[in-house]
């Protein structure tokens, strides 16, 4: 972007004539009320005036531009025909077929690359072709030229206005009129081999003056209506650097330039006694930091007069901030802006323009430096100061060399890779993106890096020179200039209808009719060429759309496949013909849709199929209003084609039915059961809301009466009639809305009428009387009377009202008590619908007493066993729904009692708080007696009974308490230790039945069974009886029940397991007492007895058996023994071990027995097991002489025991390999680690680049003495007060330990001294085993880390480490439980922790 073409005609996309804009800048007072959306609008429907003035022509519909003026244009009027894109005209080349050409094939007239088609990419589909890039040939030929034949050089700078300027290498300015054609060449190439190239270029606002700017540092001014050299300046900045920048102000006689030292200078034109003369004044010098972007605030003539114009606020960017100074009426910084971190060769970009925001017009800044642009609007309030307050901010995944506003709401970014980016500003959009390399864009680079100089300039702005073009791009009213290096191209923005016709060109129908509806919202982006009010804008556009449509009908009738299958064409016109009657709709075009485009698409059967199915949803959702006749009539015989009944009922019920033939259309319902249409059809078209109804009871009366069952069918009509009926009493109308209030008191009294007839018409002379109420009430009794209930409800208290109540309750009594064919639940039914409506506060109806008691005489007959759970229910039902006043209570009771009836009685007694009569109730009524437990305890525990109350039903629970046991002995439990604690003794006492007992016990002692114990207050008696019992019952489940068990005395306990020779149960009771010699010995008498039997003669099939249960009983004793080792002597292990080994040893003495042959092989694997277990507790030596010293090997018969003694050498031989193994794999893990540490600490640094990472200077920056350079391993290097700054530098005594801030600042924020702390606690510190006193400098502590990270797994030390610790908890047994699991944070728990360890190798026997 070249910022200083933002001047005099910037504001040419936003001001209107001087005349309307001035209450807007005037005084806040008189400013509009309008939105800031509205005003932006406003002000650039405005723009196409000043663009008329601009260039002097007559006003159009569509505002010409500089480039419409140089090149032929399409007609704008012309009739919509696609024209092959070959005949377009290569001047007006649309950016996506330009992106596939190159220049030189478009001049040698290859058109064959417009012909390809490219795929759109998603903001193409959604915004069009927002923007037009053309090349400007007149202009583009002669740079050609000029170079060819006077030796002007290549293009260098551009700058527009109403000319065009552009600088070459060698010096010359070539200026353009709006024909383009060459008005003058300024300068001479004689002049260029002394000043350089030109390196900036600027016109004032009126276009009199050109400034030039050179690549040796000189400036000359000249007059551009007679090509005069006015002023050749030297001296206004220092020698040796090129200019950079120079800007003309809103001042002719002020400019402002910037050369490549990063210096700023004012320069003020002054003509005294006919001598032209130029002062300059330093602004910014570059040792402050070098300013490489400068952009003065320029107003168009009608915002002259705008506050902010009188400061001339220049905008400047160094390479470390932005700036805003004043220059007048003195010099004065008004802001001072820091860039955050960026990418240093990232160019610092600056663009002004006036933007409409909250009723007023301001300056707005856009600054930006990589991928972020900031946007700072700028206020002068009522004292005269200056206020910038910052904007949204545009986040960017690209980074930008050039920012261009082309009107107050869309932005044009060019990015690195020299794509365009046209963006929306307020919503942040990306409306177009266009490829320009084939411009190939003129950079600045060289006056950068101030080449015609010698070079003389900082390393930080020749690495921003890289990508500098800030001199190749020029905007000016609306339109970008891009200079290339043989070409000028200029891009503007597309009026609306040129965009809306670019994608008809493309055959983008569908997007194009969007695109249009978007512009008809007000929706659309960057929106031009659209005046007027916006009635008249929608007009103009859905005039347009219209064409469109009609087109697009034509399209899809001409484009519709020939051949093939039908369901191919049919989701041709699926996918077209919506997209018609959806706009149509949208432009409320229904005259246009059922009458031209409907005809249109009636000449294809399959697309009128589709077109009527459209119409569905709109139909159903009521948006669908004037449907003709002819189309109703077309839509109800395409579904009766199709056989779309249901789609045809959900329709029906929403149209205007009155067009069309009645009679056929309710022939037509009803043929095909679409019961719900037909009578919407009745009501709505006639009127007539009785006919439905005897249509349908004609149906479902007949077998109903016959006690037959109705088919599915029949349901679903009987289930209507009663909804419908409801809809009509209540004034809806069915199926949905209202019916008309002045229609809804004759329909109710239409329909009571009809109901309460005493005879069909056309009845038969059997017929019984009131057919309507009895088939309603075989029907559905229960629904029928809710809907009269729903009626008594909307009734009003008028006498006629009254009298209706009475007569259809007099009917409903009649007809089904005078009648034995409904059940009791029916009887029950309309009883409960009475009840309720008598118990009404306002209740007018009157119902015979003696009714009422027939119903309980027939609800309570006791002759009828049938139904008995319905009885109840119903009885039940009436008495709840206040029944119960229309009963006598003394004679209700009996009855239910007689019948059975226990909720009837429940109830009853409820309402006289004879609580303790309910418990009766559950416990004699087979289907809730479980619920009796929660009964009892809810009236116990909650508060609200009284105490007698409470009392009674405690009485009553105590009486019954066996019965209660019997029931359920678990629940009984819970409930005698919630309620009955003092009196358990007693009920144990009272209990009779031993099992009972039992199980009541085991309910109330085991924890497992989940009652407190805490809570019970019981002699250990007790629990000692329930351990009795539980011997007697359940022998098994006595040893692991006394584990769990908590009140008993040990002596009574090992007395009862004695009786009953449970020998395991004693063993572990004098274990606990802490006689572990007698538990020994009692497992070791059932070891012996055991044994004992297998040495004599016993049958094979139970030799299995005793085997397994001498293993388990040996592994038993074995666990005793370990259990109880820790804590004894030797002596006293040797006195457990010794006699259980000769336990094992005795039966193999027995060689003679023939029997043993066959289980030698067995014992001699348990005797390992004991001598492997021992081995843990018992010197070798000892075992060794023990065995040696056994009288029968004492005799020198080694060969029995050589298995013994070659195993034990086994284990010996295992440990040995394992020990020497560890210590290998420790060795080689401290040489490893010692290793890596030595060549991490030797290892040289190499930084990853020569720039601070904090302040993202060079590291050579300044020469302050404490300022040192400090390298990480990591790669990243930093000034030392940088990390200071941050907080990454901690002293201890006195040495400075450095953490790397960037790698911090990615580890969430971690300390690396306080990871480092963490890895020693951790399993990392294993790999060094470095004691946690000594201290580590900052370099090992990152050696060690980079160790940590080298080393992935878990390092073998700690696996052993793991594994002791784990071995040493098992062989402690249960003495260390409350340290805690150690395998909760073991290393095996890790996911990635994988062991492959071999078994030791097998010796051969």
């Amino acid at each position: 972007m070249e910022p200083g073409s933002l001047g005099a005609e910037q504001g040419a996309s936003l001001a209107g004539p001087a005349e309307e804009l001035g209450a807007l800048l005037g005084q806040d007072a008189a400013l509009p009320q309008l939105s800031g959306g509205e005003l932006d609008r406003e002000l650039e429907s405005k723009s196409d005036l000043i663009d008329d003035k601009e260039f002097d022509i007559p006003q159009v519909d569509t505002p010409p531009t500089l480039e419409s003026i140089l090149n032929e244009t399409d007609d704008e009027e012309e009739s919509f025909v696609l024209e092959d894109p070959s005949l377009l005209n290569i001047d007006n080349i649309d950016t996506h077929s330009y992106d596939t050409s190159s220049l030189a094939s478009s001049d040698s007239g290859d058109r064959t690359h417009l012909k390809r088609k490219k795929k759109l990419p998603d903001s193409f589909s959604l915004h069009g072709s927002v923007v037009r890039l053309s090349l400007l040939k007149g202009i583009s030929a002669q740079i050609v030229s000029a170079a060819d034949k006077v030796d002007a050089g290549l293009p260098t700078a551009i700058a527009a206005s109403s000319l065009i300027a552009v600088g070459t290498s060698h010096g010359l300015a070539l200026i353009f009129d709006p024909n383009q054609a060459l008005r003058l060449c300024l300068g001479s190439t004689a002049v260029g081999a002394q000043y350089g190239a030109i390196s900036a270029l600027s016109i004032n606002n009126n276009c009199s003056r050109l400034l030039c700017g050179f690549a040796k540092g000189q400036i000359t001014m000249w007059d551009l209506a007679s090509g005069k050299l006015l002023r050749s300046i030297t001296d206004a900045h220092p020698p040796g650097t090129a200019i950079l920048h120079i800007k003309f102000t809103d001042d002719p006689t002020l400019a402002i330039c910037n050369d490549s030292g990063g210096s700023v200078f004012e320069l003020s034109f002054k003509r005294v006694m006919g001598v032209r003369t130029c002062e300059s004044r330093c602004l910014f010098s570059g040792s402050k930091g070098e300013v490489c972007c400068i952009e003065p605030l320029h107003a168009k003539t009608e915002l002259r007069d705008h506050p902010i114009t009188q400061y001339s606020l220049l905008a400047m960017a160094s390479l470390t901030k932005i700036l805003v100074i004043g220059l007048k009426p003195s010099l004065k910084v008004w802001m001072t802006f820091p860039y955050g971190r960026m990418d240093p060769s990232s160019v610092p970009l600056l663009a002004w323009h006036f933007v409409a925001v909250q009723n007023s017009v301001n300056p707005m800044l856009a600054f930006c430096r990589g991928d972020v642009v900031h946007f700072l609007l700028v206020k002068r309030d009522d004292s005269g100061a200056i206020h910038v307050t910052k904007q949204k901010q545009l986040h960017l995944h690209y980074d930008l060399i050039n920012f261009t506003w082309i009107n107050s709401r869309t932005v044009v970014l060019l990015d690195s890779v020299e794509k365009l980016h046209v963006i929306d500003r307020q919503t942040q959009e990306e409306l177009e993106t266009i490829e320009i390399s084939e411009v190939q864009l003129v950079y600045n680079s060289s006056h950068f890096k101030s080449l015609a100089t010698g070079g003389n300039v900082s390393q930080a702005l020749a690495l921003v020179g890289e990508k500098a073009c800030y001199q190749s791009i020029s905007s000016c009213g609306g339109q970008i200039f891009y200079l290339g290096t043989k070409s000028v191209h200029v891009m503007m923005i597309r009026s609306w209808r040129e965009r809306v016709d670019h994608l008809l060109k493309q055959d983008c129908l569908t997007e194009a009719l969007a695109l249009a509806w978007s512009f008809h919202e007000g929706k659309a982006k960057a929106v031009v060429g659209l005046s007027g009010d916006v009635s008249k804008r929608k007009a103009v556009i859905a005039d347009r759309m219209v064409e469109i449509l009609f087109h697009y009908a034509d399209r899809t009738l001409k484009k519709c496949p020939d051949q093939g299958k039908i369901q191919v064409m049919e989701q041709h016109f699926q996918d077209m013909v919506p997209v018609i009657v959806d706009y149509c709709l949208l432009l409320q075009r229904t005259d246009l849709l059922f009458s031209q485009m409907y005809d249109k698409l009636s000449e294809n059967s399959v697309a009128k199929g589709v077109f009527l199915e459209c119409l569905e949803p709109y139909i159903l959702s009521d948006k669908l209003m004037g449907m003709t006749a002819q189309v109703m009539k077309d839509l109800l015989l395409h579904y009766q084609d199709k056989n779309l009944m249901e789609d045809m009922e959900a329709c029906i019920v929403h149209m205007d039915i009155t067009s069309l033939d009645i009679q056929q259309v309710v022939l037509l319902c009803w043929e095909n059961h679409l019961y719900d249409a037909m009578i919407y059809v009745y009501n709505s078209g006639m009127n007539d809301f009785i006919s439905p109804m005897e249509k349908l009871f004609k149906v479902i009366a007949p077998p109903l009466n016959a006690g037959k069952s109705l088919t599915d069918e029949k349901v679903v009509m009987g289930n209507k009639l009663l909804v419908y009926i409801s809809c009509c009493l209540a004034g809806r109308a069915y199926p949905l809305g209202d019916i008309p209030e002045d229609l809804v008191p004759l329909v109710k009294n239409q329909v009571f009428e009809f109901l309460i007839r005493l005879h069909s018409a056309e009845a038969s002379a059997d017929e019984e009387v009131y057919p309507y109420v009895r088939t309603l009430l075989h029907f559905d009794t229960r629904e029928f009377l809710n809907v009269l209930a729903l009626t008594f409800e909307d009734f009003k208290n008028d006498k006629q009202a009254v009298e209706y109540q009475q007569r259809i309750v007099d009917i409903l009594l009649k007809v089904m008590v005078e009648n034995s064919d409904f059940t009791p639940s029916q009887v029950g039914c309309l009883f409960t619908f009475l009840a309720r409506q008598l118990a009404k506060p306002n209740n007018t109806l009157f119902v015979n007493r003696t009714l009422f008691d027939q119903v309980l005489e027939f609800l309570c007959s006791p002759d009828d066993d049938s139904r008995h759970s319905e009885r109840q229910q119903v009885l039940l039902e009436l008495l709840q729904a206040g029944g119960i006043v229309q009963f006598e209570e003394n004679r209700l009771i009996p009855m239910a009692e007689k019948a059975e009836f226990y909720q009837i009685c429940e109830f009853m007694y409820e309402r006289e708080h004879l609580y303790d009569k309910i418990i009766d109730c559950y416990l004699r009524d087979p289907v809730r007696k479980e619920e009796v437990f929660n009964y009892i305890h809810n009236i116990l525990s909650i508060p609200g009974y009284s105490a007698e109350e409470k009392q009674s039903v405690w009485q009553k629970a105590m009486k019954h308490i066996e019965e209660l046991l019997l029931l359920s002995p678990n629940k009984a439990a819970d409930l005698i230790a919630t309620h009955f604690n003092d009196q358990i003794e007693a009920i144990i006492k009272n209990l009779q039945d031993q099992f009972l007992l039992f199980q009541f016990l085991r309910s109330l002692l085991d924890p497992r069974e989940g009652i407190n114990q805490d809570m019970l207050q019981i002699s250990p008696c007790v629990t000692e009886q329930f351990i009795e019992l539980l011997c007697h019952y359940s022998p098994d489940q006595v040893l692991e029940t006394l584990q769990v068990l908590e009140f008993y005395r040990l002596e009574e306990t090992i007395q009862i397991t004695q009786k009953h020779l449970l020998h395991e149960a004693s063993s572990y009771l004098l274990e606990k007492k802490g006689d572990v010699h007698g538990a020994f010995l009692v497992m070791l008498e059932q070891l012996q007895s055991k044994l004992l039997v297998l040495t004599h003669e016993i049958e094979e099939s139970t030799e299995l058996d005793l085997l397994k249960d001498i293993e388990d009983t040996l592994v038993k004793t074995i666990a005793l023994c370990q259990r109880n080792s820790h804590s004894l002597n030797q002596q006293q292990r040797e006195a457990l071990w010794f006699p259980l080994l000769e336990a094992m040893m005795s039966p193999q003495k027995l060689s003679s027995s023939t029997v043993l042959c066959q289980y030698s092989e067995p014992l001699k694997s348990l005797t390992m097991q004991v001598l492997n277990n021992m081995a843990a507790f018992i010197a070798l030596p000892s075992i060794l002489q023990r065995i040696l010293q056994d009288p029968v090997y004492g005799k020198g018969k080694l060969g029995e025991i050589q298995g013994l003694v070659l195993g034990m050498l086994d284990t010996f031989n295992y440990e040995q390999t394992l020990l020497e193994t560890t210590t290998n794999l420790l060795n080689h893990d401290l040489h490893w680690s010692l290793c890596n540490l030595r060549a991490s600490i030797t290892r040289g640094l190499n930084p990853k680049q020569d720039y601070c990472c904090i302040c993202l200077q060079q590291y050579k920056r300044r020469q302050e003495m404490a300022d040192e350079i400090i390298v990480f391993s990591c790669g990243h290097l930093y000034h030392s007060l940088c990390l200071l700054s941050k907080e990454c530098g901690i002293e201890t005594k006195g040495q400075m330990r450095w953490t790397c801030y960037k790698c911090n600042s990615s580890n969430k924020g971690g300390k690396l001294s306080e990871n480092f702390s963490e890895l020693k606690k951790g399993n990392g510190a294993s790999l060094a085993q470095s004691s946690s006193e000594s201290l580590l400098d900052s370099q090992q502590i990152q050696a060690f880390d980079q160790l940590c990270r080298l080393y992935r797994g878990t390092s073998r030390l700690a696996l052993l480490t793991e594994l002791s610790r784990t071995r040493g908890g098992e062989k402690h047994g249960l003495l260390n439980v409350s340290q805690g699991d150690p395998a909760l944070n073991s290393v095996f728990q890790n996911e990635n922790f994988q062991l492959h360890l071999a078994p030791p190798p097998l010796t051969e026997e």
